[in-house]
C-alpha cells in the first residue's frame, strides 16, 4: 500500500476531490488546512505563511500512479506554489473498529 500526501492550493480543492472520486480503487481521502512556507521565503526575505490544503490518501500499489497523476493534473495552475505530492510505503494498516489488519484489494 502507498500513502499519498499532496499539498495543494485551496482554490484547487474541488477539482482535485472531484477528480479523485473518479479513480477506481481509491476508497477515500482526508483533507486538512495547513500553513507553512516554501521556496518564496528567500525572495521575500521574511517568512510569510501561506494557507494550503493537505490531501491524504492510502491506496493499493496498483492505484498509486492513477492517484498521483490525477492530483498533478487537477491541482496544476502552472504557477509557483501549486504544491507538492509525496508518496511513501505503508507497512501496516489496522481498522480500529474491528481490530482487523487492512489488506489492499488487488
Amino acid at each position: 500500500m502507498k500513502e499519498i500526501k499532496a499539498y495543494i492550493r485551496k482554490k484547487q480543492l474541488d477539482a482535485v476531490i472531484n477528480a479523485l472520486a473518479q479513480v477506481q480503487g481509491l476508497s477515500g481521502v482526508s483533507v486538512n488546512t495547513i500553513t507553512g512556507f516554501g521556496r518564496s521565503r528567500g525572495i521575500l526575505r521574511m517568512v510569510d505563511f501561506e494557507t494550503h490544503l493537505k490531501v491524504e490518501a492510502v491506496c493499493p500499489d496498483n492505484v498509486k500512479d492513477a492517484v498521483v497523476r490525477t492530483i498533478l493534473d487537477a491541482a496544476h495552475t502552472g504557477k509557483r506554489g501549486d504544491g507538492k505530492v509525496f508518496v511513501t510505503e505503508v507497512a501496516e494498516a489496522w481498522r480500529i473498529e474491528s481490530k482487523d489488519e487492512i489488506r489492499p484489494a488487488l
